[in-house]
C-alpha cells in the first residue's frame, strides 16, 4: 500500500490516462443501488432506480468549474477528463454526453475501494482539480453501510502565485418517474432547501404514480458554507440553447440566475459555490448526491413464464427506505456524521491495505465488495439480503438468491455477519419445505419461497456449511437451534429415494443439478466434496446440540465417502466424474431442472473425465471452515497442480470457444474443464470452455492453502491484469451479468494466507506463523481489526488490536507455533488490544 500524499486517503493502485476508459466504480450502500464514477471524474451508470441501468446518465449530469483573477479571463471547464475522440464521430449521440463542453486535458484515476480518486489537470486552467468520492463501508454495521448517497469532493489546487476566484457547479436534470429503461418524469418539480447545515435542492414529482419503481426523490446538496447561488430551473430553449443560456450565465460570474419553470419539461437543477483559493493554496468543496426510491418489486424475469406470484403482492420495498423518509434527510443525516463515516471507512481500508498482504489478493478482496452496492443485492425492508447472480445492462440476471452461486462468496459472511445469517434464514426458514427440499431459487413475496420447488445438489449442501460457518463466527446457539430442524431435513433430504445419496454411503451418486445449470449423474469431484464437508458440518453442529446418534451418522458416512472419492474418482491426477443413471431412470421429484440431459439413461451435458477447475470447492469451504482436509491431502494437492498445469491458458489466440467470452488474446486465466486424456464427451456441461473469475478463485486459493503460495498468486494476479481499466472495469468481474457475486469468493485469498481462523463457540482465534514481522488484517462480521507479530525464540510476539466492534477470547493460537489460552473478562472492544507471547511448541 502506497499512503497518499494529497490525502488521508488510502491508496491501492493507481490508473493512468490510458487506463482509465472502462473505469465505473459504483457509488452508493449495500442495498441501494449506485451511480458510478468514470474514470475521466465523469458520473455515469445512474442504477439507483431498482433496477440495472448501464449506459444511463440523466441530462445535464455534470459539475464545471469557473476560475478568475483580477488579470485574466475567467476559464471554465467541466470538471471530466477529455472524451475519447473515436466514440464521438458523426452524429453524436445522447445528448447526456454534452460533447461539446471543454474539458480537462490530463486526468489519472487511483483507488482503494469504496474510495475513488479523478486528478484532474490542464495547463490553461490555473488550478489541479482532484475529485474525491465514496459512500462508508464500514465492517459489521450494515446500516453505515447501506447509505443511498454518494459523497463528492471537489479539492482545488491554485497552480499560480495570484489570488484565485473559483465556482464549482453541480447540475442534474430531475428524473424522476425514469429508470434508464421504463417510465417517463411527470410534473417534477425542484425546491431549494436549508437546513442542519446543509444546503441545495430536492427533486421530487407531482405525477408519477407513488406506486411506481421510478417514484422517489433525489436531492444535490453542499456542506459548503458561505454564499450560494442556484438554479430550481434552467432555461427551456430550442436548438441546445439551454445549455447555452447555462454556460454564459455560469461563465459570467461563477453564479447562478433562476429561470422559470416551463410546463410539461423535466426541471434541471443547478448548485453553484464559490470559493476564493490564495497564492499555492488548496479548498475543497463537498457536494452530497442523495437518493429514495423506496417501490422495489419482486424479482422480474423476462425468461421465465409469469407465475401467480410474479401478479399478486409484487410490492417488498427497500430497507434504506424504511431508514429515511426522504432523499433529503439522507442528505442531512449523513451530513451530521460525514467525518465520522470517513474516517471509520478509512480506518477499516487502510488497516487492509496496509496489511502484509500481496497487492493482487488486497486488490481482489475489496475491489469485488463493490458488488454488494450494486443492483447485484437488494435488502427488504425487513432487513434480508437478497442478490440477483449479477446483473444484465437493464434488469438482473438470474434470480432467487441463488444458493450454488451465492455459495462462493465470503466477504458477507467476514464482513456483515447479520446479513450473512440473514441469508441462512431465508434459505432454512423460508425456501426449504417439510420434506427438506431446499429451493435454490427463492421467490419473493417470502410466503411464495418454496415455490420455485428445485433444489440444487451444490447449493443445498453449500447452505449447510455455510449455517455451520455463520454460527461459528457469531457463536449464536440461538440461531442455530431455531433453523436446525430444517438444518436436519435438509441433510436428510439427501437420503430420500431417488435422492442424492439414497443408499446413504456417503457417496452422490443421484441427478445432482448444479451450478452449471444441468445435472450431472452419478458421482463427481464437485458435488462429492461439498457433501463430504456438509457432513461434517452437520456433524459438528449435531455434537454441540447433543445429538450424538445423527453425528456419529454423519461421521460415518463422511470416512465412507471420502475413502470412495479417493479410491473410484481420483486417477493419479485428478478427480474425474463416472456417469451412472439413476436406478431404473427414476429421479425424485423437484431434482432435476428442465436444461439437462432429455434421455436419462445416456445422459449427456456431463463432466465425465474432464479435469474441472472447482472439482475442490468443497476442501475450499473446508478450509474456510478450519476443518482440514476431506480426503488424502496428495492427492488434493495433485489435483490442484492438475489444475494449473492442464486448465490454465497463457493466451486465448487458438482457443476455441462456443459460448460466452470472459477472456481474449493475450490474457492468462483457466478455463472450466480440460480433456487432457482426450476423451471428452460429444457434448460435455454447457461451460466447459469459458472462463469465470469466481471458479478461477476457488482454484487458486485452494493452491494457497496447500501453501503453493506462487502459482495461487499468479492465477489472482492474472485475474487483475484482465481487469485493468483500459480492458475491463476494475469493479465489475462479469459472469452471466456484471458484479457477478460469484468473484467475492476473492476474500478467501486474505485467510488462506494470513491462516486465520476464529470460533465465537469456542472463542478460540488462530493465524498463521510468519517467518518475519508481519501485519495482517482480520474480520470476524461482527469484530475487526488487525494482528502484528514478530517470530523470536522460543515465544512468538504478537499483537492484537480491535479496531471495530466487539470480540470475544479465550485461546490465541499461531499456527506452527503455539497457542496459549487467555483468561479474559468480558470482550475486547473497539479500540482496545492484547499483546501475547506464544511460546513456540510446534515445528
Amino acid at each position: 500500500m502506497e499512503e497518499s500524499n494529497h490525502s488521508l486517503w488510502p491508496v491501492l493502485t493507481r490508473y493512468d490516462q490510458e487506463h482509465t476508459g472502462r473505469i465505473a466504480l459504483p457509488i452508493g450502500g449495500i442495498g441501494t443501488g449506485t451511480v458510478s464514477l468514470g474514470g475521466r471524474g465523469n458520473l455515469q451508470d445512474w442504477e439507483i432506480v431498482n433496477r440495472p441501468a448501464k449506459g444511463f446518465t440523466p441530462e445535464r449530469a455534470f459539475f464545471a468549474i469557473r476560475t478568475a483573477t483580477e488579470s485574466t479571463e475567467p476559464i471554465v471547464r467541466a470538471l471530466e477528463g477529455i472524451l475519447p475522440a473515436e466514440l464521438y464521430e458523426g452524429w453524436s449521440g445522447s445528448p447526456a454526453a454534452q460533447a461539446g463542453l471543454p474539458r480537462f486535458r490530463h486526468y489519472s484515476f487511483e483507488s482503494a475501494y469504496p474510495f475513488g480518486t479523478v486528478f484532474l489537470a490542464d495547463p490553461d486552467v490555473p488550478v489541479d482539480v482532484r475529485l474525491e468520492a465514496f459512500n462508508p463501508l464500514i465492517p459489521g454495521d450494515a446500516d453505515l453501510s447501506g447509505i443511498p448517497v454518494a459523497v463528492l469532493r471537489f479539492v482545488l489546487t491554485n497552480k499560480t502565485s495570484k489570488t484565485i476566484d473559483a465556482s464549482v457547479c453541480g447540475s442534474l436534470r430531475n428524473f424522476i418517474g425514469a429508470d434508464g429503461s421504463l417510465g417517463a418524469p411527470d410534473s417534477n418539480q425542484n425546491s431549494f432547501q436549508s437546513t442542519g447545515g446543509i444546503r441545495g435542492i430536492l427533486m421530487q414529482s407531482a405525477s408519477v404514480n407513488r406506486h411506481a419503481e421510478q417514484w422517489g426523490t433525489l436531492a444535490l446538496s453542499t456542506t459548503a458554507a458561505g454564499e450560494l447561488t442556484f438554479r430550481t430551473n434552467w432555461a427551456e430553449l430550442s436548438w441546445g440553447n439551454s445549455l447555452l443560456d447555462f454556460w454564459d450565465d455560469f461563465s459570467k460570474d461563477g453564479r447562478l440566475d433562476e429561470r422559470e419553470p416551463t410546463p410539461g419539461s423535466p426541471p434541471t437543477a443547478s448548485l453553484a459555490v464559490p470559493i476564493t483559493i490564495l497564492a499555492n493554496d488548496t479548498q475543497s468543496i463537498t457536494f452530497l448526491l442523495s437518493w429514495h426510491f423506496p417501490n422495489r418489486l419482486s424479482w422480474r424475469v423476462p425468461d421465465r413464464n409469469p407465475q401467480p406470484w410474479d401478479e399478486e403482492l409484487r410490492w417488498i420495498g427497500n430497507y434504506y427506505a424504511t431508514q429515511y423518509e426522504d432523499a433529503w434527510q439522507v442528505a442531512l443525516q449523513t451530513a451530521e456524521k460525514l467525518n465520522d463515516l470517513e474516517q471509520e471507512t478509512v480506518r477499516f481500508v487502510s488497516s487492509l491495505c496496509e496489511s502484509d498482504l500481496p497487492h493482487e489478493v488486497k486488490e481482489a478482496a475489496l475491489f469485488n465488495l463493490s458488488s454488494l452496492r450494486t443492483q447485484t443485492c437488494f435488502r427488504t425492508p425487513d432487513g434480508y439480503l437478497f442478490g440477483w447472480e449479477g446483473c444484465r445492462d437493464k434488469i438482473g440476471s438470474c434470480f432467487g438468491s441463488c444458493t450454488h452461486v451465492w455459495n462462493y462468496e465470503q466477504a458477507v459472511a467476514f464482513l456483515f455477519g447479520d446479513l450473512a445469517k440473514g441469508m441462512r434464514e431465508v434459505e432454512f426458514s423460508h425456501s426449504t419445505d417439510s420434506h427438506g427440499l431446499m429451493s435454490f431459487r427463492v421467490n419473493l413475496p417470502l410466503e411464495y419461497g418454496t415455490k420455485f420447488g428445485v433444489a440444487a445438489a451444490d447449493g443445498q449442501l453449500g447452505c449447510l456449511i455455510k449455517i455451520y460457518r455463520d454460527w461459528q463466527l457469531s457463536g449464536d446457539d440461538a440461531f442455530l437451534r431455531k433453523l436446525w430442524p430444517k438444518v436436519r431435513k435438509a441433510l436428510e433430504f439427501c437420503w430420500i429415494r431417488g435422492g442424492w445419496d439414497e443408499d446413504q454411503d456417503g457417496v452422490m451418486e443421484g441427478c445432482q443439478h448444479n451450478t452449471m445449470d444441468v445435472e450431472y449423474y452419478g458421482p463427481n469431484p464437485q458435488m462429492g466434496f461439498l457433501y463430504l464437508c456438509a457432513l461434517r458440518c452437520t456433524e459438528e453442529m449435531a455434537r454441540h446440540l447433543g445429538e450424538k446418534d445423527f453425528a456419529e451418522t454423519t461421521h460415518k458416512l463422511f470416512l465412507n465417502g471420502s475413502r470412495w472419492l479417493d479410491e473410484n474418482l481420483f486417477n493419479g491426477e485428478y478427480y474425474e466424474h463416472r456417469v451412472m443413471a439413476p436406478k431404473n431412470s427414476f429421479v425424485a421429484e423437484g431434482l432435476a431442472w428442465d436444461r439437462g440431459a432429455k434421455d436419462r439413461s445416456d445422459p449427456d451435458l456431463q463432466l465425465a473425465s474432464g479435469c474441472l477447475v472447482d472439482q475442490l470447492f468443497g476442501q475450499f469451504l473446508a478450509h474456510v471452515c478450519g476443518l482440514g482436509h476431506l480426503g488424502n491431502q496428495t492427492n488434493i494437492r495433485k489435483a490442484l497442480e492438475s489444475i494449473l498445469r492442464y486448465n490454465r491458458k497463457s493466451d486465448f489466440y487458438g482457443h476455441f470457444n462456443h459460448m460466452r467470452s470472459y477472456v481474449l488474446n493475450d490474457e492468462t486465466a483457466l478455463v472450466m474443464a480440460s480433456y487432457p486424456r482426450g476423451n471428452r464427451p460429444e457434448r460435455p456441461f454447457p461451460y466447459f470452455n469459458e472462463v469465470m473469475t469466481g471458479f478461477e478463485y476457488v482454484a487458486a486459493i485452494g493452491l494457497l492453502y496447500e501453501n503453493q503460495e506462487d502459482a495461487g498468486l499468479h492465477c489472482i494476479r492474472a485475474i487483475r491484469e484482465r481487469y485493468d481499466g483500459r480492458r475491463r472495469s476494475p469493479f465489475n468481474e462479469a459472469e452471466c451479468g456484471h458484479h457477478y457475486a460469484r468473484a467475492m469468493a476473492s476474500w478467501a485469498a486474505i485467510l488462506a494466507l494470513s491462516g486465520f481462523q476464529y470460533s465465537a463457540v469456542t472463542g478460540t482465534m488462530t493465524f498463521r506463523a510468519t517467518r518475519e514481522k508481519s501485519r495482517m488484517f482480520w474480520s470476524t462480521g461482527y469484530a475487526w481489526g488487525t494482528l502484528e507479530q514478530t517470530p523470536e525464540e522460543p515465544s512468538a510476539q504478537a499483537e492484537l488490536k480491535v479496531l471495530g466492534g466487539r470480540l470475544k477470547l479465550s485461546c490465541f493460537a499461531l499456527s506452527g507455533w503455539g497457542s496459549m489460552e487467555e483468561s479474559i473478562s468480558g470482550e475486547i472492544k473497539s479500540g482496545e488490544s492484547r499483546r501475547f507471547s506464544v511460546p513456540k511448541t510446534g515445528s
